[in-house]
């Protein structure tokens, strides 16, 4: 009760400091993934969060795993510090649950149902938007935690070259260079990045001494690219690629002490895109597109069959939306898409491939003071058959400053291939996984209450939410797996964010507290924490700024990494400072200090996180 005072404290001291603040409004934050079109963030119905490319420079952090991490009802864990295996929750689902748009492509697995958002780096990312709850109804499956859409870097005015290097602890090394603008009716970006680390031992020799101690390194290399030429001011045409590949040591639990454990990672997004103005209250939006997850395992130098040595999803995406502006305040929008995912394994599948076929439309409206959003969506897919999901909205402004925000809506996930198809496999452990042809899509009820205060460059959302789950997808009790279907999971809870600027100081904290568990047994879900929370500050002192950020995790429940029985993790408290000098107009100098004090914690049941690290940049902005 301590830690939820001491933030309720902060958030109501900003609160009440941003009444007597003086500053003039900023330009307005938009955002586009709530309701698939441009509106306010300050409008939003859903709790939404947009990480500016001002935002992510600041930070110095160095993939999306880092930056997200701070964000109220978001929770990432990863196997074994930088590139390794992580998982997303958001309010406390599943990180199945978290849908991942990459520009508006699929970047998923079908086989694991996630993304590998530890394989991105930020050297290539320019805004990230975050949108908390049912999600389904503009974006179909998966979206029943929400949505996380991230943007990569556009040409846009004058021709500039960017570059930046940098090093730091554990032999990290890293470099990135760009250049993009606009040329006439073309804009385009280039981007390219380098980034490697030798890393600490993933699993931990203390918990499992069989393991191997070597350091366990991380190499990426990640491209993008981008142009789009403007046909007169209705029509354009754009085209995108977005490429990571990456080498990652790692270990397994159950290997020798002599073992080589590596894996190759790749995520890969193609893209043509039509924009066209068809009159004056109609635009038209078509893309096709392709996304690929595609990761492969050895062991000593040669494949790993035993864990499976191949995983491949590619997923193609042909949409059309058409955005109809009714009046000034009324905008409705009607697509459709056609999603087919096809998996290449050398592990052998009973099916391989699967359609989804889907249509939408939602509505968004100002009525002076309220607002209200609808949408709806049907998704056929070829292995389940259809789900129907639909959101409702609604907002009060009761001041210029102050607006009560409500909203009730519904989410599905149907079941990964890995979930219905995986073949019997002994791993010759004492343990052994099957697949369940039987499973049930996971459906979902999400409701939500919002109190919202936007003004003067102070922004502070207070949340409840109350998400009910169907047919939850978990796996059951080893050493004879395979998936099940829960009868009802159930998570409520509270999320507090606050952003504001008083002057030249920066104020940012979030917190939440949720129970996430089965609704029967009342059994916490693995790896989510009841609290968590963070407050950050920043301060300009000439050319000089300066940054510290400190982060709390209450309590998690985990399995143990040898005995597979449920384990508690204990609370950490975790801080980091950064410093940025401008050397001039277009050369800064930066540093980064993770883990300040050195706090020994994991976030997994066997796995090390990284200790005290320092990181020194250059970058240069022309």
């Amino acid at each position: 009760m301590k830690l939820q005072n001491l933030l309720a404290a902060i958030l109501c001291a900003v609160a009440s400091l941003a009444h007597a603040t003086e500053e003039n409004t900023p330009l307005e934050i938009l955002i586009v993934t709530g309701t698939r079109t441009p509106q306010p963030l300050k409008q939003a119905l859903s709790h939404s969060t947009v990480i500016t490319e001002q935002d992510i420079q600041a930070s110095q952090a160095t993939d999306v795993p880092a930056l997200l991490r701070s964000l109220a009802g978001v929770e990432i864990y990863q196997n074994g510090g930088l590139g390794k295996q992580s998982s997303t929750f958001m309010r406390g689902t599943n990180s199945s649950h978290v849908l991942v748009l990459l520009d508006g492509v699929r970047i998923n697995s079908a086989t694991t149902g996630t993304t590998q958002i530890d394989q991105l780096m930020l050297d290539q990312i320019a805004r990230i938007e975050v949108v908390r709850g049912n999600v389904s109804s503009l974006y179909g499956s998966e979206a029943i935690g929400g949505v996380i859409q991230i943007f990569t870097k556009r040409g846009k005015g004058a021709q500039s070259f960017n570059g930046s290097i940098g090093a730091g602890s554990h032999n990290t090394q890293r470099a990135s260079a760009g250049f993009g603008g606009e040329s006439g009716d073309t804009a385009f970006n280039v981007q390219v990045s380098k980034y490697q680390t030798d890393g600490v031992s993933a699993v931990r020799p203390d918990l499992v001494p069989t393991v191997n101690p070597d350091r366990d390194g991380y190499d990426n290399s990640s491209l993008s690219a981008n142009m789009r030429h403007a046909f007169g001011d209705a029509h354009s045409l754009s085209a995108s690629l977005f490429d990571s590949n990456a080498t990652n040591q790692t270990d397994n639990s159950f290997g020798l002490s002599a073992d080589v454990n590596s894996s190759k990672s790749r995520i890969r997004k193609v893209a043509l895109v039509s924009e066209n103005r068809l009159s004056e209250d109609w635009q038209s939006k078509a893309q096709l597109s392709q996304g690929v997850d595609d990761i492969q395992n050895y062991l000593n130098g040669v494949p790993d069959v035993a864990l499976g040595a191949q995983f491949k999803t590619t997923s193609d995406l042909l949409s059309w939306q058409n955005t109809l502006r009714i009046s000034d305040d009324d905008v409705l929008i009607v697509g459709l898409e056609k999603l087919r995912q096809q998996v290449a394994s050398s592990t052998i599948y009973s099916r391989t491939s699967r359609t989804d076929d889907s249509l939408f439309s939602g509505y968004a409206g100002n009525y002076g003071a309220q607002q209200v959003q609808i949408n709806l969506r049907r998704d056929k897919y070829s292995d389940f058959g259809a789900a129907n999901t639909w959101l409702l909205g609604y907002g009060l402004n009761v001041s210029e400053a102050w607006r009560i925000t409500a909203s009730t809506a519904t989410a599905f996930k149907a079941p990964t291939l890995n979930d219905l198809f995986y073949p019997f496999t002994d791993y010759g452990f004492g343990y052994s996984y099957v697949g369940n042809p039987n499973l049930k899509p996971e459906r979902s009820r999400n409701n939500e209450l919002g109190l919202h205060y936007a003004n003067d460059g102070q922004r502070l959302d207070m949340v409840y939410f109350d998400n009910r789950i169907r047919d939850l997808i978990v796996i059951n009790t080893l050493p004879a797996a395979t998936m099940i279907n829960l009868d009802e999971a159930r998570i409520n809870g509270v999320e507090l964010a606050y952003n504001g600027q008083f002057g030249d100081t920066g104020v940012k904290a979030a917190y939440t507290q949720q129970n996430p568990r089965d609704a029967k047994t009342g059994q916490t879900l693995l790896r989510r924490a009841r609290n968590f929370s963070s407050v950050g500050l920043a301060q300009q002192l000439g050319a000089l700024k300066v940054g510290g950020e400190w982060q709390h995790s209450g309590v998690r429940t985990d399995i143990d990494i040898n005995t597979f029985a449920r384990t508690t993790l204990a609370t950490y408290d975790v801080a980091s400072l950064t410093a940025n000098y401008a050397l001039g107009k277009r050369l800064d100098l930066s540093a980064r200090v993770d883990n300040l004090f050195n706090k020994d914690y994991m976030l997994a049941h066997g796995y090390n996180t990284l200790g005290r690290t320092l990181f020194v940049g250059l970058s240069y902005q022309q």
